[in-house]
């Protein structure tokens, strides 16, 4: 551990956002880094808890976080940055998009404010970039085999990472432009600067990964020439078939899914197209998002950013408590009202809204009819169920309606056909314990498994796919 009464002498202390009024008028990150001094305190409040479930229940990638909590408090920065390699590839990544589930677990949430792991996580990287602690790290020797990576998300770099410093040959391949899935197109640069991202994707190319962009895997490369040409696939393509909602006047122009105007605003920040472009653009618009979760909050901040007239996000589950309710217990992740950094920026937040209907005028929407819910439980089952309150309809003025109701399942395309592969009743692909499919050498890991999930959890399953084809390629 670190300081014995650390956690007794020192409050946590949150990282600085800077000011709304600045922030909102470009796209940089928006939260600052604690001093050194400040950093030091954090780390002491770790305590000696016996059950450290931050990593044991909280965290998806079992990271070390005792370990390099005390590492950093005795200032042995390159042990620390060790550690933390030894299970996440990317914490400059996760240490500024995370939720933070070990947090929730930590367990001085108990009964007072946790460690603030996540920003400690984010400087021991951090420091570790600007001290040239973290290099390319190419294999001392090469297996020979080859392996495919379909998809460069978290997923996928993780796992050609790993596959890479094992000796085998990796090439992924991108659907897209630029590689980063999610990271590069669904994250917006005041959470995540794409600079973060360039500068792991240059280690992993001096690494020897080979990136192919613009490739559609099953289009433009069949299945028979992918397991003709590698010993083995890898299928890391995420969740991305948007859920839609099927209303009455849901072809009206002005209705967009979230992914489609989060993506359009990243390449505009990345000069890859134009302002002028016809993108989705908030700009002057009274903006409706429908979708109370993570993706809902980027939405809101970059609709203000783009200057809309007024922002409304609509969230169809009741408002959470201020604090844990009875049956949502410490280290589960806390059921509780949380406010994200878009929100603070100005939005009307709406719970327990179903939305019934769209309307318009010469073919673009104008309003959003909804009308007001009650959740109940039913007592034997504990299954939670909604009913309309009678007379509840209400209007929204709206120029522009986004989409962010989650995600089904990974696309059901050329690749998944051809290859036959088995999938899930909730449509994922469906892999052993070893993520590998019904269809031997082809693997899959990321959300096309697990569903819309954390880049977290994306980045372990990466790491766990690339064990699983390893292995595979040994015995073969």
């Amino acid at each position: 551990m670190a300081k014995v009464t650390g956690f007794l002498e020192h409050d946590r202390m949150e990282p600085s956002r800077r000011a709304v009024e600045s922030r909102i008028r470009d796209f940089r990150e928006i939260e600052e880094m604690l001093s050194e001094e400040r950093i030091l305190q954090q780390a002491s409040r770790c305590m000696d808890c016996g059950i450290p479930s931050c990593h044991t229940f909280g965290c998806p990638l079992v990271n070390r976080i005792p370990d390099w909590n005390d590492r950093v408090y005795r200032k042995d920065w390159r042990h620390a940055l060790g550690l933390l390699h030894a299970t996440n590839n990317f914490p400059e990544i996760t240490g500024r998009i995370c939720p933070a589930p070990c947090e929730a677990a930590c367990t001085l949430s108990i009964d007072q404010k946790p460690v603030t792991i996540r920003h400690i996580e984010l400087q021991i990287a951090e420091r570790g970039w600007r001290e040239g602690l973290i290099k390319p790290q190419p294999p001392d020797w090469k297996t020979g085999k080859r392996v495919a990576v379909i998809g460069s998300g978290p997923a996928g770099l993780a796992a050609a990472q790993q596959l890479c410093r094992m000796g085998h040959e990796v090439v992924v391949f991108e659907k897209s432009e630029q590689f980063g899935g999610l990271l590069r197109f669904g994250i917006p640069d005041f959470k995540l600067e794409k600079q973060v991202l360039d500068r792991r994707l240059d280690q992993l190319e001096k690494e020897s990964v080979r990136f192919e962009a613009s490739v559609n895997a099953g289009l433009d490369l069949s299945a028979n020439f992918l397991r003709r040409s590698f010993q083995a696939v890898l299928i890391a393509a995420g969740c991305t078939v948007p859920r839609d909602l099927g209303l009455s006047g849901r072809d009206l122009n002005g209705i967009h899914f979230a992914m489609d105007f989060l993506a359009a605003q990243n390449r505009r920040v990345s000069g890859s197209i134009s302002k002028n472009d016809g993108a989705i653009d908030a700009s002057g618009e009274h903006v409706v998002v429908i979708g109370g979760g993570d993706t809902g909050s980027d939405c809101v901040g970059t609709s203000i950013r783009q200057g809309a007239l007024s922002v409304t996000q609509l969230e169809i589950l009741p408002q959470p408590p201020e604090a844990r309710s009875q049956d949502n217990p410490w280290p589960e992740w806390p059921c509780t009202l949380k406010t994200s950094s878009s929100q603070e920026e100005g939005c009307r937040r709406e719970w327990g809204v179903l939305t019934r209907s769209f309307e318009g005028r010469k073919g673009r929407v104008s309003t959003v009819r909804c009308s007001r819910i009650e959740w109940i439980r039913d007592e034997k089952s504990g299954e939670k169920s909604f009913r309309e309150i009678p007379d509840s309809e209400f209007e929204i003025k709206a120029g522009l309606v986004l989409l962010a109701a989650g995600f089904h399942h990974v696309e059901h395309g050329s690749l998944v056909q051809s290859l036959d592969l088995d999938r899930t009743r909730a449509g994922h692909l469906s892999v052993d314990r070893f993520l590998m499919t019904n269809v031997p050498g082809v693997f899959a890991a990321g959300d096309c498994v697990l569903g819309s999930s954390l880049v977290v959890k994306a980045i372990h399953q990466g790491r766990l796919a690339a064990d699983g084809i390893h292995r595979y390629l040994s015995s073969s």
